[in-house]
């Protein structure tokens, strides 16, 4: 999360609007009115989607650079055990209020006025901020005590001890980042906030460089390596989401917005903390579930020497659903949104089949390609940079895990239809469904195979438990509806498929060709990667024309008129 800057995974809910608004707002954009709206919708869309982008391409940079820095073995582990934890415990304690709680009551003070609206907004920072503070304050005095759950190495504890010191004040800066974005999209900017997580990345990439030069020892040990370099890498990680958050707040002025103290903190603060607090129990049920598989997924990485390989190959298996789920879903969640709102269930449960033929088209070919493709390239670019076995172990896990990335992209789509309809209770019950399922494989995992094993079964508990979230939410959603129009989904499915088996055949090929015609052993394995992925890619293209894949065209067509 903290690579690609994405601040959660769970899905925003949307308010629904009330039935009679103080002031008459006319929602467009649904059943292929209100074009002008929803050409704007589509043009935030992209550029959103664009800024998804750049900041998973300069994340996976990052991510091969602190490789190469810190390597995968104990320093590696302790830097990124650590990194983890705020990430975590702001989920635990204030990420499911703040990215839950404070969109709908902004977005229904805006509605009152601009006056009452620029008072409240004040009053939630304010609280915000206060929260905020306290609970970093707190979680960094006990961070010896976090370090230990996890951590049984004493020289690795200690290690993990100063890096959390240094990292676990990111979560005062997430938090003012998440607030500050909200207001922002409240106002109806999108974009600029979506460029902060660049700004985090740019700033690691230099840290990284920073700490090549300081002067220590070649090879890193928990114990061989200085406090110059512990410094380097904490602070300057840190620094990363201070970057981020002074970003948004620098765009949030820019939008005409000043931040005033003068708000009086207590007992105003506690209106805006009252008001969402209809929404926020099974919230905070979803996020402390959630943890808990987190605690006992880097637990177990921890116990078999596995964190750094499951945390790169987790931000691979992410860098297609950023790139190319993430922009779907952008445009259809205001369309379900307004749907919802105008009790327009057909609406909504079109936009859910559309969905769910987009992703499958987008995603079931990268699938093939991550499992064919997968080992050879971490092994091209993790190579030199860690040893090989880590590398090979990286590339494995990726493989193996790739077939949870469609049901992943479903999840996603189906919690957003939740949300929609302000039902914070089922995607919870989704939750526990997918916590279960992946700590149950890894408890299995843990008892029986060997360490290499198990570092890869924690990517493969993963896809298995989103599965099993998607086959859940399908029940749960056609109890609800009835019939979700997946018979069509199915038709695509069939045809995503036989396409996507084409293609792999002719990329095979491809690199076999390629490998026999090339003699080089230092370009072999790039010309390999290169020719499968260019004929693949090539080959889906005509059988999908061939075979019939209008979703093909039709995503384009949503991407540019929503």
């Amino acid at each position: 999360m903290n690579d690609y800057g994405s601040f959660a995974t769970m899905p925003l809910p949307i308010q629904r609007l009330p039935r009679r608004p103080a002031e008459p707002v006319k929602l467009k954009g649904v059943g292929g009115q209100g074009g002008a709206d929803s050409a704007g919708l589509a043009r935030a869309g992209r550029l959103v989607a664009l800024a998804g982008v750049v900041s998973r391409v300069t994340g996976f940079a990052r991510t091969i650079v602190v490789a190469a820095v810190l390597g995968t073995a104990m320093v590696g582990d302790a830097y990124n055990g650590a990194n983890n934890l705020p990430n975590m415990l702001y989920e635990l304690l204030l990420g499911s209020v703040l990215a839950a709680a404070v969109v709908p009551v902004l977005t229904r003070a805006r509605r009152q006025g601009r006056k009452r609206s620029r008072e409240f907004t004040q009053r939630v920072m304010v609280a915000a901020v206060l929260v905020l503070a306290a609970v970093t304050v707190l979680t960094v005095a006990c961070a010896p005590l976090i370090v230990r759950v996890f951590v049984t190495d004493s020289e690795q504890r200690h290690l993990a001890t100063w890096f959390a010191y240094l990292l676990l004040p990111q979560i005062f800066f997430y938090g003012v980042t998440v607030v500050v974005s909200a207001v922002l999209n409240v106002r109806d900017s999108f974009a600029t906030a979506a460029w902060a997580p660049v700004v985090n990345n740019v700033i690691m990439l230099a840290t990284c460089g920073v700490f090549v030069l300081v002067p220590g020892p070649v090879t890193l040990t928990p114990t061989s390596m200085t406090t110059a370099q512990v410094l380097t890498i904490g602070v300057g990680t840190t620094a990363g989401i201070v970057g981020q958050a002074a970003w948004v707040v620098t765009a949030l002025r820019r939008n005409g917005f000043a931040w005033s103290w003068r708000v009086r903190p207590l007992p105003y603060t506690w209106r805006p903390v009252r008001s969402g607090l209809p929404i926020l129990g099974w919230l905070l049920v979803y996020a402390a579930i959630s943890q808990i598989g987190v605690a006992i997924t880097m637990r177990v990485a921890f116990d078999h020497g596995g964190v750094s390989i499951y945390s790169y190959a987790e931000l691979l298996f992410q860098v297609p659903y950023g790139i190319l789920a993430a922009s779907v879903l952008t445009v259809l969640m205001p369309r379900i949104s307004r749907a919802a709102a105008l009790g327009d269930h057909a609406a909504v449960i079109a936009d859910l089949s559309r969905g769910a033929r987009y992703l499958s088209v987008a995603l079931i070919p990268v699938t093939m390609a991550m499992s064919v493709l997968g080992p050879e390239f971490a092994a091209l670019v993790f190579t030199g940079r860690v040893d090989a076995d880590a590398a090979r172990l990286i590339g494995t896990a990726v493989a193996c895990s790739a077939f949870g990335l469609a049901p992943f992209a479903l999840v996603m789509l189906q919690m957003r239809v939740f949300y929609a309809y302000n039902d914070t209770r089922t995607p919870t019950v989704i939750n526990v469904v997918m916590v279960v399922t992946k700590v149950t494989i890894l408890t299995l995992a843990a008892a029986v195979l060997t360490n290499h094993a198990v570092i890869v079964m924690l990517s493969v508990a993963s896809s298995v438990a989103y599965v099993a979230g998607a086959v859940t939410g399908h029940i749960l959603l056609r109890r609800r509806y009835g019939l979700l129009g997946f018979s069509a989904v199915a038709t695509t499915v069939h045809r995503v498929m036989w396409a996507t088996a084409f293609a792999g055949a002719a990329g095979l090929a491809a690199i076999a060709l390629a490998r026999m015609t090339i003699g080089t052993p230092s370009i072999e394995q790039l010309a390999a990667l290169a020719a499968g992925a260019t004929v693949s890619t090539a080959v889906f293209l005509l059988a999908a024309i061939v075979i019939g894949i209008p979703e093909i065209r039709a995503a384009r067509t949503l991407l540019i008129r929503s």
